[in-house]
């Protein structure tokens, strides 16, 4: 059985390479993605004594994260209820995989017909692309939690599958965001499949060039238009943080696949003519991928708490957002609104999330995000403990002056 990657065995010297530009390289990566948590200030790496992460130090951590629920402190009410959503539909699921990816593959080809034309019409087609892509990227996310299809074999095929149009590599990504919904909104593991943020006194206490560093990584142009780019296109291409062959196998065969790919489409239809058509698909997509992500968890009202006071119920409906969208956006992204019904219940489907959601909205109120009230996340920089909310540089400028005082 084929369980994405862990059958295919690379040359032991192929690893001692990449094990060398994992050490040259991984400064240069982290300055050009901005991991600030790891550099900034020490946070404790994920560890295996929590009771919901767990399985995370077991061996096949992958597959068995998969099958993981994640179940909260507390019964929930209509928790039983829920669970009916937690099996696939097949017929649901290969219709979602026809209306994404093939659609994606001919507007991709639309746009390199449309080359001849105007190339402001390949932009336009751009965004409708990068709107199928975060589609395909939705299944490749349900496949991560074991969701989209009964066979786990398949799932993980087709998982690997969609990941490689995103030149993500699928089990080594995987790793990285089940550890995310281990440790959501908790300010004590803040590493893995966040997006960095620091406290207030954390930033007062940083040193000078750290503090420079992370008001780089804060500002909206290179958080959401620049990073977003250089994350994806960079930092999956280096196993940094895990040493475990078959996750660093995921992203040594992604690379040779994107190789490959570079090379087929330079003799098809050639090296520049790629670019100008695959490359404003990942910038928009990306852009938009880490902006949902963003305000899945940093939004108003969101909840962020120290170890011995998080709990994974409280942090899936107080720290995950209900991002109401308009419904052809909702469609596009793939309900991934229902961010803290995903969160509560990673094993829903995504084309189940809305379902739950309705039957369940008065035993889990949440207070809708809608697109417009979202872009106050903008001015969000950092985590004040103090009143457990959100709050811009201007504001900590005062606090960091008293205490100087």
């Amino acid at each position: 059985m084929i369980d994405s990657y862990e059958e295919f065995i690379l040359p032991k010297s192929y690893f001692i390479l990449f094990y060398r530009l994992d050490e040259v390289l991984q400064a240069t990566t982290n300055l050009l993605t901005l991991n600030i948590i790891e550099v900034v200030i020490p946070i404790q790496c994920v560890t295996d004594s929590g009771r919901n992460h767990q399985y995370m130090s077991r061996k096949n951590a992958f597959s068995r994260s998969q099958s993981a629920h994640f179940p909260s402190e507390e019964k929930l009410p209509g928790q039983s209820m829920a669970t009916k959503y937690f099996h696939s539909n097949s017929l649901r699921s290969i219709w979602q995989i026809a209306n994404s990816l093939p659609p994606y593959l001919f507007i991709w080809y639309l746009m390199y017909l449309s080359l001849d034309i105007s190339y402001w019409l390949t932009l336009g087609l751009a965004f409708l692309a990068s709107g199928f892509l975060i589609r395909v990227f939705i299944i490749c996310h349900d496949c991560v939690h074991g969701s989209f299809l009964k066979s786990r074999k398949l799932t993980n095929i087709l998982g690997a599958i969609t990941a490689y149009f995103l030149f993500l590599p699928y089990k080594y990504w995987g790793i990285s965001h089940i550890r995310h919904h281990a440790t959501a909104n908790d300010l004590d593991h803040r590493k893995d499949g966040d997006i960095s943020i620091l406290t207030v006194q954390e930033y007062i206490d940083a040193p000078f060039w750290n503090r420079v560093r992370y008001r780089v990584y804060r500002n909206p142009v290179m958080l959401f238009m620049v990073g977003p780019v250089l994350f994806f296109l960079f930092r999956f291409r280096i196993p940094f943080f895990d040493k475990r062959a078959n996750q660093r196998n995921s992203v040594y065969l992604t690379n040779v696949a994107i190789a490959g790919t570079l090379i087929v489409m330079s003799l098809l239809i050639g090296f520049k003519t790629y670019v100008l058509i695959q490359g404003p698909i990942i910038i928009i997509t990306t852009m938009v991928g880490v902006w949902l992500f963003y305000v899945q968890h940093q939004y108003e009202g969101a909840s962020w708490e120290r170890r011995d006071q998080w709990n994974y119920t409280d942090a899936a409906l107080r720290g995950s957002s209900f991002y109401k969208l308009p419904k052809l956006f909702q469609w596009f992204t793939g309900n991934i609104g229902f961010h803290h019904i995903h969160h509560l219940f990673p094993r829903i489907p995504n084309y189940y999330l809305e379902k739950c959601q309705k039957e369940h909205s008065k035993q889990w109120p949440v207070k809708p995000l809608t697109l417009g009230s979202s872009l106050k996340a903008f001015n969000y920089r950092l985590w004040d403990e103090e009143k457990g909310d959100f709050v811009g540089f201007a504001q900590v400028k005062k606090r960091r002056h008293a205490q100087v005082a």
